[in-house]
């Protein structure tokens, strides 16, 4: 199973090292995965620097499994796979073994893709969002602790956060005072001298004895649009995803049944471990005993055939329409003589529409207003820099990753945004401008704009809940539900 984990700053930094089994990987990995890493247009590329008020989100391009070869401590070579994952600016490595042998057989990779990502929820859950090197460094105590409870000999052993939250506490605010006070870290600040009471039943993910003044439970069905749209609107390719996500505040040991306005519309799924999947098998409905507090219910696919007639897993008609035109010219002079500076110009347009493939909920009163809309603009290496304006929201432009990012906020039908702008490339013999736009121009080196936006009480598929009893209790629980769809790698082409 899991050999060694590291997690590394934006800049490329160890910042936690921690081996589980006798055999330890050296940090020469990690530098073999971040000269790869660097090679990507879309990894970190000084993104870290931006403004934290309007961070630049980041897409990975790196492959999530290497075979990476490792000296140990004789000086022999071994290999090594190395998974990793990208979150909030900070790379997940988990790193296995890769032959069969006295460890076991060969680890399954999508296990160790899925705990990464558990470990990354878990620093959300302790640390805040987003839980970046900032976040890890001040709460670096507490994260080595929490890894410690979470593997046991390189596996996975107590992944729940109602559970963790037993055996580890939280940070707080007093807590960092003691510490500070204390002169240091001290085992009474973080982990918790109780017996966990959660571990000791037969349901992990719930705490024993749970009592809320207010009993209430919201769930809310949000569906991811990932999506190809080339320069005119047209969409060359999309695939539709979606989550129920889940806030309980409900006292005592309540069994809850949900239950779906066409179950037919979901496909591909999976279940929290508190859901009985053999009677959603049996008779389609989630059936469960919930955590305390926020979690994931469910995923799933939309099914291709949506018999509802309203909907289809890949709209042709998106909300938000985004019109790029980018362009690249030699300069001229005075007598019409081609100049030796090569510029480029570039222009965006976002407009909401109305009149799109997405289904409203009846609830749904007013004109369309698309929220979190942003855009952001990966340029080419060879450009230098660019000048941006835009007439509405604000434009960040990282020099070092030639990258921008433009923050709109929310978007209706009467708002049209616009972003002008001038680049210069860099300098070079009249022969290497000419080739590299014409590379550029063949290659499709333009990369493509990355979208972000949400819409509420709107879905794709039209799946709503139906029902939701819940027995077990006396008390009857104010219950809230509401749909929202948004865009997951929304993309569009610039050529």
């Amino acid at each position: 199973m899991i050999q060694s984990l590291f997690i590394l700053s934006p800049t490329g930094e160890v910042l936690i090292e921690r081996h589980f089994r006798s055999t330890l990987t050296p940090r020469t990995v990690c530098d073999t995965f971040w000269s790869r890493a660097s090679e990507s247009l879309h990894h970190h590329g000084g993104i870290s620097t931006a403004s934290s008020s309007a961070v630049i989100p980041l897409y990975d391009s790196v492959p999530p499994v290497m075979e990476v070869d490792a000296n140990d401590a004789t000086g022999q070579t071994t290999s090594v796979y190395l998974f990793s994952i990208l979150r909030d600016g900070l790379s997940y490595l988990a790193a296995c073994p890769c032959t069969t042998g006295h460890d076991g057989p060969e680890t399954p990779p999508l296990l160790v893709i899925e705990f990464l990502h558990r470990i990354a929820d878990t620093f959300v859950i302790y640390f805040g969002n987003p839980a970046d090197e900032a976040a890890v460094k001040d709460n670096f105590s507490t994260a080595y602790q929490l890894l410690e409870e979470m593997v046991d000999y390189g596996w996975p052993l107590t992944t729940e956060p109602n559970a963790l939250t037993d055996l580890i506490r939280p940070p707080t605010v007093m807590a960092k005072i003691h510490q500070a006070i204390s002169g240091g870290y001290h085992s009474s600040t973080v982990l918790s001298e109780a017996l966990p009471t959660g571990t000791v039943s037969n349901m992990p993910w719930r705490k024993a004895q749970v009592s809320h003044p207010n009993n209430e439970i919201y769930i809310d069905i949000i569906e991811e649009i990932d999506a190809i749209v080339n320069p005119n609107g047209y969409v060359i390719s999309s695939e539709v995803s979606g989550t129920i996500q889940a806030q309980s505040n409900l006292s005592g040991v309540p069994d809850l049944i949900l239950t779906f306005n066409d179950v037919t519309l979901i496909d591909d799924c999976s279940f929290h471990p508190c859901v009985r999947y053999s009677r959603f098998e049996k008779d389609k409905v989630v059936s469960f005993v919930p955590p305390d507090g926020g979690f994931e219910l469910m995923r799933y696919r939309v099914s291709r055939e949506n018999s509802n007639g309203g909907g289809t897993a890949h709209p042709r008609n998106m909300p938000i329409q985004v019109v790029p035109r980018i362009s690249y010219g030699r300069l001229m002079d005075g007598s019409g003589a081609n100049h030796e500076e090569v510029r480029g110009s570039i222009s965006l347009s976002v407009t909401a529409r109305s009149i799109s493939s997405l289904i409203y909920a009846s609830s749904r009163r007013g004109p369309l207003v698309i929220e979190d809309v942003s855009v952001v603009i990966p340029f080419p290496k060879f450009v230098r820099t660019a000048s941006l304006n835009v007439t509405a929201g604000t434009i960040i432009y990282d020099e070092a990753g030639k990258i921008a990012k433009w923050v709109i906020g929310k978007l209706d039908e009467k708002k049209r945004p616009q972003l002008n702008g001038t680049m210069i490339l860099e300098d070079g013999s009249e022969n290497d401008v000419d080739d590299r736009m014409s590379s550029m121009i063949e290659d499709g080196e333009q990369p493509p704009l990355l979208v972000t936006w949400k819409i509420l009480l709107a879905s794709v598929s039209g799946l709503n809940v139906s029902g939701l009893s819940v027995t077990g209790e006396h008390y009857k629980p104010y219950k809230g539900v509401r749909n929202i769809t948004r865009s997951g790698t929304f993309q569009i082409r610039c050529h």
